[in-house]
């Protein structure tokens, strides 16, 4: 018999946030970058990546300058911003199971021994995702592309 394949999915906003996260860090102390070439270097569509903003902005992440040279920058270096952050941001509380969040999610919590096991793969994912920066994925990308001015890639 074929097993069945589980997929655990980011959603769009986890994705595409990212990859405007990694587009302002592969423009990091450049000018400001505007929001209508991101979503064209990315190919997504600028009325979306708007809705990506307030919660970045909220997290301290990104900055924003108003005017003819205005645009987006990342608040802080890319060697101090977590994937993390970004995905804890644009997605909210991340884990497995909607159990692992509080004992209100469910009648059985206090005493359901596979809880705990969500929880502990919750745990590490966490853990993970704060070990990659956003320098670690430039890197990757630069690898990828041959060099820093190719901006068309996939997270």
């Amino acid at each position: 018999m074929k097993e069945r394949e589980i997929l655990m999915k980011l959603t769009t906003k986890g994705r595409y946030g990212t990859r405007l996260m990694l587009d302002l860090a592969l423009h990091f102390g450049e000018q400001p970058v505007f929001l209508k070439d991101a979503a064209k270097r990315q190919g997504i569509s600028e009325k979306y990546l708007w809705h990506l903003i307030p919660p970045l902005k909220n997290a301290g992440l990104i900055t924003s300058v108003r005017g003819a040279h205005g645009g987006y920058s990342l608040a802080r270096s890319p060697d101090r911003i977590t994937l993390k952050e970004i995905l804890l941001a644009v997605e909210g509380p991340i884990s497995f199971v909607s159990c692992v969040g509080g004992s209100s999610a469910c009648a059985r919590s206090e005493t359901c021994a596979t809880k705990d096991i969500w929880s502990e793969i919750s745990e590490k994912f966490l853990q993970i995702l704060e070990s990659f920066t956003l320098e670690d994925i430039v890197e990757k990308q630069k690898s990828k592309s041959g060099s820093s001015a190719a901006y068309n890639y996939v997270i």
